[in-house]
């Protein structure tokens, strides 16, 4: 049971990443990634409570305040400063976006066979879903336009770390994801200010815009 509960959240966090190849609207990449750190918290206190560790319990908490609650908020808005332009032409299209998404997720379940064979984690089956979600939002961050569509693709690349390490490690001492966190944290807020400036100085945050203006 304990390995069904940790594959089905974890499946659920890959699937969340694929909803932002396939849909068009930033709204919807929110919702996605507030979804996925809610099942990371979930993954992350099922481990908790099954490894009798209560700091993961405490890892979990801290994921839903500041990453499920404290962070969609922020780019709710960015969006309402923005505006809700949709990803209309991204640089790989939403076809072959998810071909190469299932691409990647074979890709990781090739490179995650000899991990899985070498260790008895009962968390051990959950390695290649969180392999291919580490590849497919790195996918995201270099497949998109928008610089606020990269963001996310960032923020969910940080949550493929921490769900691997979770399953890889059977739980992660709470300093050490909180010292993870703190990084992504920092990155996701240099990032915002970036955007604002961007925003400020070109009127755009269509990265394949600033491109041309570069040119």
């Amino acid at each position: 049971m304990f390995s069904q509960l940790v594959m089905l959240g974890s499946s659920g966090m890959l699937l969340t990443a694929l909803i932002v190849l396939w849909r068009k609207h930033v709204p919807a990449y929110i919702s996605a990634y507030r979804l996925q750190v809610w099942l990371l918290a979930g993954v992350t206190a099922t481990v908790g409570y099954f490894a009798s560790d209560w700091r993961l319990f405490a890892v979990a908490f801290v994921l839903v305040v500041l990453k499920a609650i404290a962070i969609p908020a922020l780019l709710r808005t960015m969006l309402r400063r923005f505006g809700a332009q949709p990803e209309v032409r991204p640089y790989v299209n939403t076809e072959t976006s998810l071909l190469i998404a299932g691409l990647l997720v074979l890709f990781a379940y090739v490179l995650a066979r000899p991990w899985m064979a070498v260790t008895d984690l009962p968390t051990r089956d959950a390695l290649p879903i969180a392999m291919g979600l580490l590849f497919v939002s790195l996918f995201v961050i270099v497949s998109r336009r928008k610089a606020i569509t990269q963001v996310i693709g960032f923020l969910m690349l940080e949550n493929a770390i921490a769900l691997l390490a979770a399953v890889g490690t059977y739980g992660v001492p709470l300093l050490v994801e909180l010292g993870v966190f703190l990084d992504a944290l920092m990155g996701f807020l240099v990032m915002q200010i970036f955007v604002y400036q961007i925003h400020e100085t070109f009127d755009t945050i269509d990265v394949e815009q600033l491109t041309r203006l570069r040119h």
